[in-house]
């Protein structure tokens, strides 16, 4: 009843306030689906005057934009960085973090392809270039398209991490804005493999593989092995819209778009 109330009491100030624009930047993991949503489902509650502003081009862009002020909040699938915190810090922005969601980096291919899972071993191997050809894990043969994010995405830094043990992409691999787009070249392409939110898992034309034994599900997020969570950040002073909208995700409706959109809500792990 108390998140509800406070839920009430910040509609009722945001409305008195007349119209108010609320820019959001960072991570296309979490602006390109998510958050959309999720400001749909603000507005609704009450916070019709409420105006979204959300460019999704990468966490790497969140912190930035919230030193410079351009954004309100910024979106980040992954932890902001020593050097990023400070950033801010020398502009007058102190920031707080908020877990909002856990998500999953799915590994896919062509859902033509014959293989339906790997090793992590293999996938390292793939994503770092020493694995070429689709022959050598017992796939058909074929030259390996491999598909990552760009290197302003906090994706493309987590797969490093998680995936290949901080080494880097071979220089064949191609490089895309965002999630979608990964799915739709492997969709296109038989002979490709990317990775993907959970989110995104699902795209028509591919298929999710099974690592190392566990099947990339929201039910299988503590022993999966590409788990993460991911966050938004805002000043420790936000403006009314940015501390109501944050408190309207954290709430039961907001965590239930989270789970419908295909993310995993914070108290479900």
């Amino acid at each position: 009843m108390k998140t509800i109330s406070t839920l009430i009491i910040a509609a009722s100030m945001i409305s008195m306030a007349g119209a108010q624009n609320l820019s959001i930047k960072g991570s296309d993991t979490l602006g390109a689906k998510l958050v959309p949503q999720l400001a749909e489902g603000f507005k609704a509650a009450g916070n019709k005057s409420v105006k979204f502003e959300i460019a999704a081009e990468g966490s790497s862009t969140a912190f930035p934009a919230l030193a410079n002020g351009t954004a309100q909040i910024g979106m980040s699938s992954r932890k902001v960085k020593d050097d990023e915190r400070t950033f801010c810090r020398t502009k007058g922005v102190y920031l707080k973090e908020h877990e909002i969601c856990h998500d999953m980096i799915c590994v896919i291919v062509n859902k033509n392809s014959p293989l339906t899972k790997l090793t992590k071993d293999q996938v390292a191997k793939i994503f770092t270039g020493q694995i070429k050809d689709w022959s050598e894990i017992g796939g058909a043969p074929g030259p390996i398209s491999v598909y990552t994010r760009n290197t302003s995405s906090g994706t493309y830094k987590d797969w490093q991490k998680l995936a290949m043990g901080g080494r880097d992409y071979p220089s064949s691999s191609l490089k895309m804005a965002g999630n979608e787009q990964i799915a739709q070249e492997v969709a296109k392409n038989k002979n490709g493999i990317g990775y993907v939110g959970l989110a995104y898992s699902k795209t028509a034309g591919t298929k999710a593989i099974t690592v190392d034994g566990v099947e990339p599900v929201a039910a299988n997020a503590k022993k999966y092995a590409y788990a993460r969570l991911c966050y938004l950040y805002a000043p420790d002073k936000p403006s009314a819209e940015a501390e109501a909208f944050m408190k309207y995700v954290e709430s039961g409706a907001g965590q239930d778009i989270v789970r419908k959109v295909g993310f995993i809500p914070v108290k479900d792990l």
